[in-house]
């Protein structure tokens, strides 16, 4: 790669402890100690509203195409007067806000004023609401959180699956639009409640074992699991992110970011971060799909962000943009510090390609970084706070974090334990008992092991999921997430997901979802709306797709990474299913048992003219 310098970014220095063997098995922790931290997060809005009342704290496009901006002393006057709305009604821990509407500036006043008046705010996946045919998702969050509130941005856009819920004692919310059929209050009137005293006092009661948040993840099976957030958790996340990211004290972070807050990514990591360290937050109204991608594109050639979020496939869509158009280059990368990636590896061509884009427009590489957590770690656990060369790896433990890595196989399962990590679940005792080993460390149920084993504070490399991992009929073992990641690369720009098969089967098979953009690109002369399942079927793609993996197999040593046959699904996957999460994150263990007969077509002997055998 381009030998041009890094920008400078002042990290905290990786210095860690070890103890422990490879036999037995480590802890694994950072030497810098957390510093105290604040209670709540009603506690930042209120120091940066006092600090820096005029400064931008969020913004979003209004309906004429601007910005609706709103800065620390506007945010923090309405957050109140929310909170007041909410003691008004008796809402708390057992009557909570549940939020159906995505990202947007009302979205964030109605949760800092949950914050503030102590009551769990709750929201959920818009897909569970506008995407679902069933609801049964939606109906089950709403059936187990009790709401005293539900809050819409558009009424008539949610009227389907508001009629789905048993609503009896509950009162609807909406910034825009009523209800046909049921009382339908205007946010407006939340934001006209007089505040009295009872709002600081409620401020005051708010500790850090209250609950701020309930998030429900998506599950490999079953029905969603409600994670409860505490205020000290979430607290705690932002210290050591603070203690790590040094530069964000000097520099006030500018966000453009589209990252659900349902999701702990968004929600939870950076969006307290611009609440913690004063900074702002531009919500981009775009996303990493067709025909909203370039909804992101017009934010970014705008707002020049200090530091960028996203996942893997949001800069594969983003990048075509970034190299095709220099002003958009120039823009986005003016005054960025530092480029993150999470929830999944991202490929090394992407890597590559970001690179040579920030060299294009600054003369030198934007350093690179990721971390590693969950919902149920706030979501910070591990972070790499030291240059990367290459993508996979997550770091070390952040300050108060230890690990615990016990023997499995060639690398270490990887369990947590520290002030970030949940009680537990909520509503569901069960859940919570098994989440917890018997030394208290939360089983994640993901793989690490040392980048080099003489030197941890080199971090550790990314070894997949432990339950998605499986042997092949000889008992070899097949890492499926470090897999996947591999043969995405390898027939880049083809496919857009994969899942990986072969439990107790004779060799690794590959379900591959097609990237349809891509894949059009490589053929010629073909109409822009041909179906999925004629376009997977071109000589084109299929010849790409057998020339890369062939090359791909002809790197590898063994049956566990050699790829024996392909074929291409047209489905798209399925969310209601819990096949994929509005992340864009595939759940391998879900999309193998819904897609159980394709994965015996794969097998089938003789195989059928869809798959593809490699030899």
């Amino acid at each position: 790669m381009s030998s041009a310098e890094f920008a400078a970014v002042d990290f905290a220095p990786p210095h860690v402890a070890l103890e422990g063997s490879p036999e037995t098995g480590f802890i694994f922790s950072s030497a810098l100690p957390l510093q105290p931290y604040r209670e709540n997060l009603g506690q930042m809005l209120r120091h940066w509203a006092e600090k820096t009342p005029e400064r931008l704290f969020l913004a979003e496009r209004d309906s004429n195409g601007g910005w609706r901006r709103l800065n620390y002393a506007e945010v923090n006057r309405q957050a109140d007067a929310i909170a007041q709305a909410l003691l008004d009604r008796k809402l708390g821990p057992y009557r909570p806000v549940m939020i159906l509407s995505g990202n947007a500036v009302d979205h964030a006043l109605l949760m800092l004023g949950c914050f503030i008046a102590g009551v769990p705010a709750v929201p959920v996946s818009v897909p569970y609401s506008l995407l679902s045919r069933d609801h049964l998702k939606l109906r089950f969050i709403c059936e187990e959180i009790c709401p005293g509130m539900i809050y819409v941005a558009d009424a008539e856009q949610f009227a389907t699956p508001l009629a789905a819920l048993n609503l009896d004692g509950i009162e609807i919310v909406a910034s825009r639009g009523s209800l046909p059929e049921q009382a339908t209050t205007p946010f407006a009137d939340l934001l006209a409640t007089p505040v009295s005293v009872e709002v600081d006092k409620a401020l005051a009661q708010v500790g850090s074992k209250t609950v701020a948040k309930i998030l429900y993840t998506s599950g490999s099976t079953g029905q969603p699991k409600g994670v409860i957030n505490t205020h000290g958790m979430l607290c705690a996340n932002q210290q050591m992110l603070a203690q790590i990211w040094p530069f964000t004290d000097r520099t006030p972070p500018v966000l453009v970011d589209w990252l659900p807050w349902n999701h702990t990514f968004g929600g939870n990591h950076n969006f307290n971060l611009v609440l913690n360290q004063g900074g702002s937050l531009y919500i981009d109204d775009g996303k990493p799909a067709p025909g909203l991608v370039e909804k992101t594109v017009r934010n970014l050639a705008e707002i020049s962000p200090t530091i960028y979020f996203n996942v893997p496939v949001g800069y594969a869509m983003l990048l075509p943009f970034l190299e095709q158009d220099e002003k958009l280059r120039n823009s986005f990368f003016k005054d960025l510090q530092l480029i993150f990636y999470a929830g999944a590896a991202l490929p090394q061509d992407l890597w590559e390609r970001l690179e040579k884009a920030a060299v294009q427009a600054t003369g030198r590489k934007v350093m690179m970084t990721s971390s590693w957590g969950s919902t149920e770690t706030s979501p910070l656990a591990t972070a790499a706070h030291f240059p990367l060369e290459k993508a996979g790896v997550i770091g070390i433990p952040c300050p108060g974090v230890a690990l615990k890595m016990v023997p499995n196989g060639d690398s270490f399962e990887l369990r947590v334990k520290g002030p970030n990590v949940t009680p537990g679940y909520f509503r569901r005792p069960d859940l919570t008992t098994a989440a917890f080993d018997e030394d208290g460390y939360y089983l994640i149920g993901d793989a690490g092991r040392f980048v080099d084993p003489d030197e941890p504070a080199r971090g550790i490399s990314f070894a997949g999921r432990v339950a998605e991992d499986f042997k092949l009929m000889s008992g070899t073992w097949v890492r499926a997430g470090l897999l996947r990641v591999a043969v995405l690369e390898a027939a880049a720009p083809v496919l857009q997901f994969a899942l990986v098969t072969g439990h107790d089967r004779e060799e690794v098979g590959i379900l591959g979802w097609p990237n349809l953009a891509a894949c059009k690109k490589l053929c010629d002369g073909i109409a822009e709306e041909i179906p999925a399942a004629e376009l997977i079927r071109r000589p084109e793609i299929i010849g790409h797709l057998r020339r890369a993996l062939a090359r791909f197999n002809a790197a590898q040593q063994g049956s566990a990474t050699r790829i024996g046959r392909v074929m291409l699904m047209s489905e798209p996957p399925d969310s209601d299913a819990g096949e994929i999460t509005d992340k864009g994150y595939i759940n391998q263990r879900a999309a193998l048992q819904r897609r159980q007969a394709l994965v015996e077509q794969l097998y089938a002997n003789p195989p059928g003219a869809a798959v593809m055998l490699l030899s």
